[in-house]
């Protein structure tokens, strides 16, 4: 499996499902999950869009530790990407537009805790690796985007 190949079943994988967890550190070396809606961006590629607030407490451990994980499957669980990456926090207003396009509808529970449209920035993970597993097949694919 290549680049190529590994976008097109993420593609595939987040149309369907609209969620992935995102997995940061805190400054005391604990893991933090969440439940994110991720998006790719036409033209982007190796690169994964979410938003969050700028108050969140992702940010400040993104801020201290850039590397994330992000775990990214099909709802019957049949297909399993995990992407590692460094993730950068954007505030240009011309990408938190493109993404608001991109995703704005799929965040409903966002909005509902986040009412300040102007509160928000966007989390861009650069894709350094990604392994992608189909458990009940046995498939296991390691892919370097580096």
């Amino acid at each position: 499996m290549d680049q190529l190949e590994l976008m097109r079943k993420l593609t595939e994988i987040m149309d369907n499902s609209h969620a992935g967890i995102l997995s940061t550190t805190d400054h005391n070396g604990i893991p933090h999950l969440r439940w994110m809606t991720p998006v790719l961006l036409r033209g982007r590629k190796g690169v994964i869009y979410s938003v969050t607030s700028q108050h969140s407490k992702k940010v400040g451990q993104i801020n201290q530790n850039s590397d994330v994980t992000w775990m990214i499957q099909s709802r019957s669980l049949d297909q399993i990407v995990t992407l590692y990456g460094k993730t950068n926090i954007l505030n240009n207003p011309s990408i938190k537009s493109e993404v608001l396009e991109t995703v704005g509808d799929k965040l409903t529970m966002f909005w509902t805790i986040n009412e300040d449209l102007d509160e928000f920035v966007v989390l861009e993970t650069v894709i350094e690796k990604a392994v992608y597993f189909r458990p009940a097949k046995g498939v296991l694919n390691k892919v370097n985007f580096v």
